[in-house]
């Protein structure tokens, strides 16, 4: 089933146009997608965007551990059945198309921070709750909403982080999605060591706290910077296609 998933939609290449041959030489387009690669990556201003997509608020490192966390809370299995597959999918998406629906008037690194804070606040109401089915219920309806969220605005992020597309955008678009898969794996364990040492409540609270703290310096940083302008990119033969911020 996923080979014909992946394989599938692929057919569909067969239905696109001919492209264009590319008359540039191999060495000068070489040449070019370095100097896009340097423009979105080595430079000062990419240090806050990568420290952004690999902070720990935001990862959804708890997605994989509340099912577990459940029989802690006396819920049954057929409620976390429900609640973390078919609801929770409904509300992740909820999440995102509010995101995508409202109107933000910051940028898209500080509505992505906002969000994170949301989302150790619901995670908060399950570590200072006491350990009865609503109060999981409650802060899991709260975390997969902020998660769908957090998902939808790391878009905008990576957008921010990438500036113009250039003839290496999706590569570089790819490297950056792929960090930010970073804190969704380390968040996984160290939630889990705060459960081995402290109990259910410390598994959440690990979670929050962390992600608090990380949140709340980068916030510090972009709200005092003022944003500046990304890199220009110029070219001699095919001008570069800015990514619309609007997308964000």
């Amino acid at each position: 089933m996923i080979a014909a998933l992946v394989a599938l939609p692929a057919l569909a290449a067969f239905a696109t146009p001919t492209q264009s041959v590319l008359s540039e030489p191999a060495r000068e387009t070489a040449h070019r997608i370095w100097r896009e690669f340097k423009s979105t990556f080595l430079r000062w201003e990419a240090v806050p965007y990568t420290l952004l997509i690999t902070f720990p608020m935001c990862s959804g490192g708890m997605l994989g551990l509340l099912p577990e966390l459940a029989r802690d809370y006396g819920v049954s299995g057929s409620a976390v059945a429900w609640i973390n597959g078919v609801a929770g999918a409904l509300l992740t998406t909820l999440g995102a198309l509010a995101v995508s629906l409202i109107p933000v008037r910051v940028r898209a690194s500080v509505a992505y921070l906002l969000a994170g804070l949301a989302n150790a606040a619901a995670l908060a109401v399950l570590a200072i709750g006491p350990l009865r089915p609503m109060v999981y219920y409650i802060s899991t309806v709260l975390f997969l909403f902020t998660i769908g969220a957090c998902y939808a605005l790391f878009t905008g992020v990576a957008l921010e982080f990438l500036g113009t597309s250039g003839k290496s955008g999706s590569s570089r678009y790819s490297i950056i999605n792929s960090i930010g898969n970073l804190p969704v794996a380390y968040m996984a364990w160290v939630d889990g060591r705060g459960y081995a040492h402290w109990g259910p409540r410390a598994m959440p609270a690990t979670d929050a706290l962390i992600s608090t703290a990380a949140a709340t310096i980068l916030l510090a940083y972009f709200f005092i910077i003022r944003r500046k302008p990304a890199t220009a990119l110029t070219t001699d033969h095919c001008p570069l296609t800015p990514v619309p911020q609007s997308a964000a």
